[in-house]
């Protein structure tokens, strides 16, 4: 199998995430049924987000076989090809069975370990958000196919942030006390309970950055991209409760944020 495209990647996820996006929107229609918890009572998983993973694999290995596939609800697949598909089924899984209509079908291709194209739909709104590499090597964003970018530079005092919290306790109860020390250096916090569509609003301009520990790869490997295609630029590290700290911002307002951010505690103390 010659090694595909970041043109051709993405449109194969836009198919399998378009079908995927029609599919939870018909779930949502009905009455939605907790199929599972995870790592907390709290941490659910629905019958609508086993059939959409399940829906995206189908799709995509027909066409693919030699891939590998990571996905939030299955079991890892390993390929030979040197392309692996991350997955999100559904990106905002508490806001879907509560009915609220903020929640994302999140596709990435990585190509040797790099993620070369992704497709972030905006389920209820039905809204699709694009990132690839293109052929120089850049990354390019679009939503509904036009370019977007980030916002303009703001002082810190100026910047609405987007966040989230985790599933366990513990981990809350330490968000809680960094957003204590942040909310008064920043013009406001939103949390709205997707980070794939939380990041793609710092692509498109909406917010002016994005922090959260507890986010794992199939939530933000595709959304990461299309906000590095806008002008932002992202970062993992080590959060103060030992899990995966994601912050995202326009390049130009990055430091300002990251320095407010360690300040406020969000970051594992050096040395952890």
């Amino acid at each position: 199998m010659s090694a595909p495209t970041a043109i051709e990647l993405l449109a194969l996820a836009q198919e399998a995430a378009r079908a995927a996006a029609d599919l939870v929107r018909d779930r949502a229609l009905r009455a939605v049924e907790v199929a599972a918890t995870k790592s907390t009572d709290t941490d659910v998983v629905t019958e609508a987000d086993r059939a959409s993973e399940e829906l995206i694999r189908r799709i995509i290995l027909a066409k693919r076989p030699d891939d590998s596939f990571l996905g939030e609800e299955g079991d890892d697949v390993e390929g030979t090809s040197g392309v692996r598909w991350i997955a999100d089924p559904i990106d905002g899984t508490v806001n879907f069975l509560y009915g609220i209509p903020r929640y994302a079908v999140s596709i990435a291709a990585e190509r040797d370990g790099e993620v070369v194209a992704g497709v972030v739909i905006n389920v209820p709104h039905r809204i699709e958000y694009t990132g690839h590499i293109d052929a120089d090597g850049r990354p390019v964003a679009r939503r509904d196919g036009r370019a977007i970018t980030v916002a303009a530079p703001a002082p810190l005092g100026k910047r609405l942030i987007a966040t989230g919290f985790g599933y366990d306790a513990g981990l809350r109860r330490l968000q809680a006390q960094c957003l204590v020390r942040l909310l008064p250096q920043v013009r406001d916090i939103r949390r709205l309970g997707s980070c794939a569509l939380d990041v793609c609003d710092v692509a498109q301009g909406i917010f002016d950055g994005y922090l959260e520990e507890g986010v794992h790869l199939w939530d933000h490997a595709a959304a990461g991209l299309i906000a590095r295609g806008a002008g932002a630029r992202t970062e993992v590290a080590v959060g103060l409760g030992g899990g995966e700290l994601l912050l995202a911002a326009p390049e130009h307002g990055f430091d300002a944020l990251r320095v407010a951010a360690v300040e406020a505690g969000y970051f594992a103390p050096p040395g952890e």
